[in-house]
């Protein structure tokens, strides 16, 4: 089978962009936040965790730690405790109190919006910066998360297994206007139809433009 050509890809990677946005217009990170500083924490417990169960969480953590300064202050093995059920505690806690000392020593207490400041920050990568920057901030941003990356790779808009670079490959074919909603609508996608193990392709809303779509 031969090789797809860049601008075969691209006029593709548009048409299922297109679909999926419209399929999905609720799109959007369901962290629950009223900052940018509590959206950076529910991101960072939000890893290898569940939504609903940060959310969870969070509902308390926040009405104690109001301040990137708060955060920073905190004590470390208290902390892990209040977070305890997302996993991975340990780490998480670190992270959180970390990236706030440094948003309170570098920034003023207030959480950067680019891409180079937020992941100055300890323990923020390039798929946190990207959550707050396209969500918060409202500013271009392909979130590349597990589904994503599933997603990504199965409709051939890359080959790579680095986040990172599927985030490249992807923003270099389509329009800056679509990153954020894109990857919104692929992460609801994933959940919903395209699942890790069997993908209801016969369901599929773009399973005709989808090169490892199965439909026998």
């Amino acid at each position: 089978m031969p090789r797809p050509k860049k601008q075969d890809v691209r006029e593709r990677a548009l048409k299922v962009a297109d679909i999926l946005v419209r399929e999905y217009p609720q799109a959007k990170t369901a962290l629950k936040h009223r900052s940018a500083l509590q959206l950076l924490v529910g991101t960072i417990l939000a890893a290898q965790c569940t939504d609903d169960r940060v959310n969870m969480v969070t509902k308390t953590l926040f009405k104690k730690y109001k301040t990137a300064a708060d955060f920073a202050k905190a004590r470390q093995s208290v902390l892990e405790k209040e977070i305890h059920s997302t996993g991975f505690f340990r780490q998480k806690a670190k992270s959180i109190i970390e990236s706030s000392k440094d948003i309170v020593q570098k920034f003023g207490g207030r959480v950067p919006d680019t891409m180079e400041e937020l992941t100055s920050l300890r323990g923020v990568g390039r798929k946190t910066a990207n959550v707050i920057l396209g969500n918060y901030y409202g500013k271009p941003a392909y979130v590349v998360d597990t589904h994503v990356k599933r997603l990504s790779q199965r409709l051939g808009f890359t080959k790579s297994p680095n986040p990172d670079v599927i985030e490249q490959d992807v923003m270099k074919i389509l329009p800056e206007n679509l990153w954020r909603p894109f990857s919104d609508a692929l992460i609801y996608h994933g959940r919903a139809v395209c699942v890790a193990r069997k993908p209801k392709c016969r369901i599929c809303v773009v399973a005709s433009l989808c090169p490892s779509a199965v439909l026998d």
